[in-house]
Parts: C-alpha cells; structure tokens; sequence
C-alpha cells in the first residue's frame, strides 16, 4: 500500500501552520534588524535600538498567541457578542483630544501613558470574530444568506467610517476585503457579491481621487520614474523598484541594502519586502511568498476541517486577512498598486501588528488542535515520548 503524503494526511496544516509561523518570524526579526540598522543608528544612535524594540514586541506575542491557543470555543463566543462594541469603542477613542495621534498624516494611533498602539490591527481580528459568530449564529438558526449581509454590512460600514476618519484608507480597504470574503465563504450569491464588490471599489475609487494626495500615490504607479511624481508620489515605488532590481537572483547579501541608506522611507515597515528583495534577490522574495502560501493554505485547510462553524468562519476571515495584506504591501513594493501603507505580517517592524496577527494566528492553531486527528497524534507523540 502506498503511503499517503504529506498535504493529504490531516495533521499537515497544523504542521505547515506551525513551521511558517515560526520560519516568518524569523526572518522577520533578522528583516528588521537588517533594514532598520541605519535609520535606528540616526535617530536614536544605536543600530539595534529598533530590532531590540521588535523582540520585546515578540515577547508579548508568543504568550498572546500561545493563550489565545488554548482558549475553549466556550470562551470565544462570548468573546465575539462584544468584539463589534469593542472594535467601535477602541477606533472611536482615536478621535478624542490627548489619546489619537497621527503619523504620516494618518490619525489611527493610541498613545496611553508610555503606550502607543494602532487599534485598527486589533479590530481586524474583532470583527472578523464578531462576524464568524453571527454567521455561525444564523446557520444554525438556518436564516438566509441575504439577511445575514443586512445585518454584517452595518457593522463593517460602521467600523470603516471610524478608521477613515482617522484617514487610514489603507486599513479600511481591509476591512472591505475582509467582509466581501467572508460574505463568499458563507455562501452568498454571486451577482449580490459581485454588486457589493463594484460598490466597494466605487467608493474606495471616489476616495481615492477626491484627494489630491491619494490621486498622486495612485497615478505615480504608472509612472513612479517621472519628474512629475518621482520627487513626491513615485519616491517610495521608485526606490522600491531599485532595490528589488539590484537585488538580482541571489541579492546583494545581507544588511548590504543601499536603499535603506535614507532613499528607502518605511524600509523596515510597510517596505520590507524591497529590502528582503535586494538583499536576499529573487530567490528569497520566492521564499517569503511560498512561507505566506504554506500559512494562508493551513488556515483555510484548517478552516475546511472545522466542525464548529463560528470556528470555520474564522479562520477563513484570518485567512483573507493574511491574504489581502500580503497582496496590498508586495503590490505596494512592486508598484502595481498605490501605496496604501499597510504592513507585511509577522515581517514588519510594529507591535500592534505583530500582536494582532499573533492572536489571529493563536486562534487557528486552537482550532487546528480541537481536530481529533491532531489532537490524536499529539497524543501518540505524547505517549512514545513518554515511555523513552
């Protein structure tokens, strides 16, 4: 009899989970270092000072994703009936006066004492929760998809307009892509969805060219290289595109980056990917894409397994979160898409990502070790060990 391989055996998404977590958090941390060396050297006089800042970030992580492993399902349905509330109180604290600060001309940081966090990364996952539990919630009152979307649609709007007061488009286009795929896993008409889609990408359109900042970022994408929009617009996808370019097959080696020297602005943040590109080449941007298919393909495998469906909701929502990201910050740094200011998960430099996608990821794994095909082999693992 043959034996079966590794994706087709049920316990691969847990491992392919684990091992792309792991390997981009990593790289991460090496990542960061390397791109935030010269802009750490300037400003705070200390070449680690960022990196330093990122590891005490993994700190809190790894216990909030290991926690959040362990919690019961019990425990987060009760935590989903308030995530909506919770996701509008912490984005509505960004407009009161002495708590919301702005960076980069985005109003969507909180600073409490010495803390400062952006809310908008932790109301992903709220939502995306909230939304799992009335989804769950309706399947089994058996309600039909079309109302569902009466009752999802509100909140998301709701969120969406808080975090585009603070100006943050970037983040609010997540929230959209984050609904529209959910709305398709639960099952929801094309043509509706198709309706839904069109509108959404009317009214990030309209945003888009009713200010002149934003229209600039989006024309500069044609045209990153030109004298109209190479000096404004087209600074960052230009020198982005350099680096990716001098990068070659095998990269320039290590910390050896050129762009990071002040051409580059975000290099460790919302650009890291030209960084991993020039110094690592086409060999390790190949790396990270496949490390970011091996993650978003567990966590829908995970999602399919699933018997609890508030669970399999999830982390299909996690997965199209991960997903959409990933397209707008590569899309970013390769200039098929405007800048939207958005960070590569578990690679970027900031807690409040790292954290959030920490949690996300904490849940996956919980449901990934309620299956009873990996909670069986663990078991046997368990056992052998146990009798060495």
């Amino acid at each position: 009899m043959k034996s079966k391989s590794f994706l087709s055996q049920p316990t691969s998404a847990y491992y392919l989970l684990l091992v792309s977590t792991a390997a981009l958090t990593g790289l991460g941390l090496v990542m960061v270092l390397s791109a935030s060396s010269i802009h750490s050297l300037e400003t705070s006089g200390s070449s680690f000072s960022i990196a330093l800042r990122q590891i005490l970030f993994m700190s809190i992580a790894l216990p909030v994703g290991f926690f959040a492993s362990r919690l019961p399902l019990k425990t987060w349905n009760i935590l989903a009936r308030f995530a909506l509330l919770g996701s509008i109180f912490l984005l509505f604290l960004l407009q009161v006066p002495g708590m919301g600060i702005s960076v980069n001309g985005n109003r969507n940081w909180i600073a409490i004492g010495p803390a400062i966090f952006q809310p908008s990364e932790f109301a992903k996952f709220s939502m995306i929760l909230w939304a799992a539990w009335m989804l769950a919630k309706k399947e089994r009152l058996g309600s039909s998809v079309p109302n569902v979307a009466k009752i999802l649609v509100p909140g998301f709007a709701g969120v969406m307009a808080l975090v585009m007061a603070g100006n943050d488009l970037g983040n609010a286009a997540i929230f959209a892509a984050i609904l529209i795929g959910l709305l398709f896993v639960s099952g929801i008409q094309l043509r509706i969805l198709g309706w839904m889609s069109l509108t959404a990408l009317g009214l990030i359109g309209t945003l888009v060219v009713t200010v002149p900042n934003r229209l600039r970022r989006f024309l500069a994408v044609l045209h990153p290289f030109s004298p109209e929009f190479y000096k404004l617009a087209g600074w960052q996808p230009a020198h982005s595109i350099m680096g990716l370019a001098s990068g070659g097959i095998f990269g320039v080696g290590l910390g050896a980056s050129r762009q990071k020297w002040g051409n580059l602005a975000e290099a460790h943040t919302d650009f890291i990917f030209s960084v991993i590109g020039e110094e690592l080449g086409l060999i390790g941007t190949l790396v990270v894409l496949g490390l970011f298919a091996a993650l978003i393909l567990a966590t829908f495998r995970i999602a399919i397994r699933a018997s609890d469906p508030m669970t399999r909701y999830a982390c299909a929502g996690i997965g199209c979160w991960i997903s959409v990201q990933l397209i707008l910050n590569v899309g970013s740094a390769t200039s098929v898409l405007p800048v939207v200011g958005v960070t590569l998960p578990l690679l970027s430099y900031g807690g409040s990502s790292l954290i959030s996608m920490y949690l996300a990821i904490g849940f996956v794994l919980g449901a990934a070790l309620r299956d009873p095909a990996v909670a069986q082999r663990n078991k046997g693992i368990l056992l052998r060990a146990g009798r060495r």
